[in-house]
């Protein structure tokens, strides 16, 4: 973390100080505004998060609730959102305060006596080498906090308007061409109005009813009582994530909470009908009662329940993600959709919360790119392009693991009755690592995402899949890191140029990219903007970081910025002796140029020499500037 680029300051370095644009904005919403982010539940905190780092765009986001949330549905954190909230500068917070999933033990019915449960195995949470961070248990109220306070420590002291209710839109023609109708707790309404707004308000959105799209799928056909309890128990595995199967009187799904003692418990109600009143009216006690009797012969004895919710999710998608009429596929976006405003599953695949803020993380640094003159608004309908597939995947793997682990557990004494075995459920567990890790995500070939001729260069950084990160050295200060550290959610791409074996093309490269007017780097950097504040480059040399000299490398990878016109030390890098990346990543002798987009996803991969290619992929979406002094 940089925080004296332009000057030293005293104070705690998480709390930027205030741009002279927030200073001039009304604390009231004003009647215009650039971005209008309609709920504050996961996926509305992540863009709030993001485009808090843009000062100069005025985004506004709204709550119909009087004040933040409390407790929360959602609690699993994937690896791949630990690996996002690591780009906000939240992950070692996070990590603190949270339950690491180490292990799930799974029980069954027991061999000797089936009405009683004994345990029958377990296996690791998230396969080893998957990625640096674990998946870890937080409240959801805890996560939609932590990007919240970052988004109002930010230069744009983004808070959220609470008590503040969506009506309805409609859109015309102009700057500002959303007419927002707008609803106060006193029932009073007004309007403003908006370049772009998003509806992150939830699975009943009114946003998405405004624009006309909805929900396909099962309205409902699974029931889960939950609760968050304190208790005293004999069972052994409380503290372990556990999948409990018993003999005919249903199955429960135990996680750990944060805290030490707090525990979640999913109990299965089974299939049912969309409005079932029935199964809403289930008690706490209802719910304690069968978790004693799937338990048995132990048993939980509840001392206290801090939250409690019975509710029925099925497997639903918008026809699309934006207002884009089906017809018109020229028109520009100006209305999007994110999270359960988009999609709903069941709890089991565990992904809501987390595929909601990996939607609001790939709009959010193309609103900006956009909003800042980076790149046409055509930029902007690769968001329901690229997310609609990734919900769909989610949807087909959640039926099917939702069907799968609904089965009963085999009786050997009754084969003919069907079900799983204890080996089956942990086999079949283990090989859904990768998904319910958050890290199946891949973007197909399009203008954000270049072809695999080149693969092979790079074959551990899979293009269209989340850059894996590696254990590097800073050279600068002889730092063992993780190289993926140095990806900020700034809305910039990254350019990692890895070494070739001779030592001395990556040097060149750096210097065409430097130099060069062909060099993405010198076309579409503003005149008077600093040259890494659209495309940031880094090198990765295949020797010991006591052989390179910084200072005697080209310059855009030791560039001056800032007010004060000091060096960035923070982008030359050397081969951990321990975790060498060249070897670990699959990096070809020929040394690899790796382009990361701003949301984490490889883009490309290519040669150290192909120049034109790298080039011509940057003009796909991004505007030309002269910038001036350039050579060939």
């Amino acid at each position: 973390m940089q925080f004296y680029r332009d000057g030293y300051r005293p104070g705690d370095p998480d709390v930027h100080p205030a741009s002279a644009e927030a200073l001039r904005r009304p604390s009231a919403l004003p009647p215009t505004l650039d971005v209008l982010i309609v709920g504050s539940g996961p996926a509305g905190a992540v863009l709030a998060a993001q485009l808090a780092a843009f000062s100069g765009i005025d985004t506004r986001i709204i709550e119909r609730q009087s004040g933040p949330l409390e407790v929360g549905q959602a609690d699993g954190v994937a690896c791949r959102t630990v690996e996002m909230f690591q780009a906000f500068g939240l992950a070692e917070a996070l990590l603190r305060e949270a339950y690491w999933v180490n292990e799930v033990r799974f029980w069954g019915p027991s061999d000797s006596d089936r009405s009683q449960i004994s345990r029958t195995g377990w296996v690791e949470d998230t396969p080893a080498g998957l990625s640096e961070f674990p998946h870890v248990i937080v409240n959801q109220a805890r996560m939609q906090q932590f990007l919240l306070d970052h988004a109002a420590r930010s230069t744009s002291r983004l808070s959220v308007d609470y008590g503040i209710e969506f009506v309805t839109l409609t859109i015309g023609e102009g700057e500002h061409p959303v007419e927002v109708t707008l609803r106060r707790a006193d029932g009073e309404e007004f309007t403003v109005r908006a370049k772009y707004v998003i509806g992150c308000d939830g699975a009943r959105s009114a946003v998405r009813r405004a624009i006309g799209r909805q929900l396909h799928g099962d309205a409902a056909n699974h029931a889960w009582g939950v609760m968050d309890v304190l208790a005293t128990t004999d069972f052994p595995d409380w503290r372990s994530k556990s999948v409990i199967q018993s003999a005919g009187r249903g199955s429960l799904l135990t996680i750990p909470r944060e805290g030490g003692n707090l525990v979640r418990v999913y109990v299965d109600l089974g299939q049912t009908s969309a409005g079932d009143t029935d199964i809403r009216s289930t008690t706490v006690e209802q719910l304690t009662g069968v978790t004693n009797d799937i338990l048995h012969p132990y048993s939980i004895d509840v001392r206290a329940i801090a939250w409690s919710s019975v509710y029925e999710v099925g497997q639903r998608l918008a026809d699309r993600f934006d207002d884009t009429p089906d017809d018109l596929s020229d028109h520009p976006p100006r209305v999007f959709i994110a999270g359960d405003a988009c999609h709903t599953h069941s709890a089991k695949a565990g992904q809501g919360m987390n595929v909601s803020m990996q939607d609001a993380f790939n709009l959010g640094w193309k609103l900006a790119a956009v909003l800042e003159g980076r790149s046409d608004a055509t930029l902007l309908r690769t968001y329901s392009a690229e997310r609609q597939t990734v919900a769909q995947d989610l949807i087909d793997f959640d039926r099917f693991w939702s069907a799968f682990i609904a089965q009963p557990v085999l009786d050997p004494a009754h084969p003919e009755g069907g079900g799983v075995t204890a080996g089956q459920m942990r086999t079949q567990f283990a090989r859904q690592g990768r998904y319910t890790a958050g890290l199946a995500t891949q973007y197909t070939p399009s203008s954000l995402t270049g072809a695999d001729t080149y693969q092979d260069l790079a074959a551990g950084f899979e293009i269209g899949t989340r850059f894996h990160s590696s254990r590097v050295v800073r050279v600068a200060d002889a730092k063992h890191m993780q190289l993926g550290h140095a990806h900020r959610a700034d809305g910039r791409w990254r350019i990692y140029v890895f070494d070739d074996a001779s030592g001395t093309e990556a040097v060149e490269f750096a210097r065409w990219l430097e130099s060069s007017a062909a060099s993405p780097v010198r076309r579409f950097t503003p005149t008077r903007s600093p040259i890494d504040s659209v495309i940031d480059v880094h090198a990765v040399f295949r020797r010991d970081f006591h052989d390179i000299e910084p200072t005697r490398l080209p310059e855009i990878l030791l560039p001056h910025s800032g007010a004060l016109g000091l060096q960035d030390w923070e982008k030359i890098w050397a081969t951990d002796p321990v975790d060498d990346i060249f070897a670990a990543r699959g990096i070809a002798p020929t040394g690899a140029v790796v382009v990361v987009r701003p949301d984490q996803y490889v883009a490309h991969v290519l040669p150290l020499s192909a120049h034109e290619n790298l080039s011509e992929f940057f003009a796909g979406f991004l505007r030309e500037r002269d910038r001036g002094d350039c050579t060939e």
